[in-house]
């Protein structure tokens, strides 16, 4: 599924491996950076974050920092420190998370609490975020303070929304999407606005940036939930299912039980409710026969399509090209 663009896009920036290549260098330095920052005196702080740092994540969203800097003609190193900052957040978010979900799958390997053990994984996690905040007092900006503290503590309100959500089949589409909003689009947004805040850019710019990476990672979540219904195991990296193991109601969940029949509603809701995954084959050729992942998918098409009208009144430039391809990225990706 295509995205509508502008016209003016430029055709060298067409696809993510042009988009990495653009930022080759920065990028290089992010993840020196990274492994730089990721010492620790303590042996097993190093070994999970080796481990966890080469585990084959997309980097998005320290990417989106190095673009949206890019894109307003940023030309210090701070953006090299923020989008550092934005993947440590990440990946303490994930280890959280995996503990939270009991997750055994990631990227196609072995969860670090699967590893290590869920106590290792919470305390490297808090690693990390303290870590992001020491080396935000190193970038020595109060709106780059006020921006991170904000994102991080509404994540951690999504967390818990997320978690009071689970095993509710009676969820509606509006929480489930303000716990999109919360939980995964909030980094996004605080990645794109850092790049506008150190780029010392007006107030309406800001904004736009912000929406950007609102839109944009609402789109993305949005096709992870298509994915874990029509994705296999390996393109995805986990198990088929697994949200629905967990007893998360997702969109095309609670579109299918609003849609089927009261018996297909009726297994898709005892699925949520006891995180049961024995009827998994009913409950995907529910969300099939409904039209769950056509009306997810043109749900997140939406999304990506607004991040790119907020972004159309910046200066044209490679890297404002290059958010556009993310937007397309983000609806027709298959991992």
């Amino acid at each position: 599924m295509t995205v509508n663009l502008p016209l003016e896009k430029s055709c060298e920036i067409n696809d993510i491996d042009a988009i990495r290549a653009l930022t080759c260098d920065d990028m290089e330095a992010v993840n020196q950076l990274i492994h730089t920052r990721l010492s620790s005196e303590v042996a097993l702080i190093n070994q999970m974050g080796r481990y966890i740092v080469n585990s084959g994540g997309k980097r998005l969203r320290p990417l989106l920092v190095l673009l949206s800097a890019r894109a307003l003609n940023y030309n210090g190193t701070n953006h090299i420190d923020l989008a550092a900052i934005i993947e440590f957040i990440h990946t303490a978010t994930l280890l959280h998370d995996d503990v939270v979900d009991a997750s055994e799958m990631r990227r196609g390997k072995e969860t670090a609490n699967a590893v290590w053990g869920n106590e290792a994984s919470v305390l490297v996690g808090d690693f990390l975020y303290s870590r992001a905040f020491q080396m935000m007092v190193n970038v020595g900006d109060m709106r780059v303070m006020e921006i991170m503290s904000k994102a991080t503590n509404v994540i951690a309100e999504g967390e818990v929304l997320q978690l009071l959500n689970c095993g509710d089949a009676s969820t509606t589409e509006a929480r489930y999407l303000e716990v999109i909003h919360f939980k995964t689009a909030k980094l996004f947004e605080a990645a794109c606005q850092l790049g506008a805040i150190i780029s010392g850019s007006n107030a309406k710019t800001e904004k736009a940036m912000a929406d950007y990476g609102m839109y944009l990672g609402t789109a993305f979540q949005l096709i992870d939930d298509v994915l874990d219904y029509s994705a296999t195991s390996e393109e995805m990296g986990k198990n088929v299912g697994d949200d629905l193991a967990e007893g998360k109601p997702t969109l095309p969940l609670i579109y299918a039980m609003r849609h089927g029949t009261r018996a297909e509603a009726g297994i898709i809701k005892n699925a949520i409710e006891n995180s049961d995954i024995e009827n998994i084959d009913a409950v995907i050729e529910t969300i099939h026969s409904t039209g769950a992942l056509v009306y997810t998918t043109a749900a997140a098409q939406t999304e990506a399509e607004k991040a790119a009208e907020a972004i159309n009144r910046l200066p044209a430039s490679p890297y404002r090209d290059a958010m556009y391809t993310l937007a397309e990225f983000s609806v027709s990706r298959s991992y």
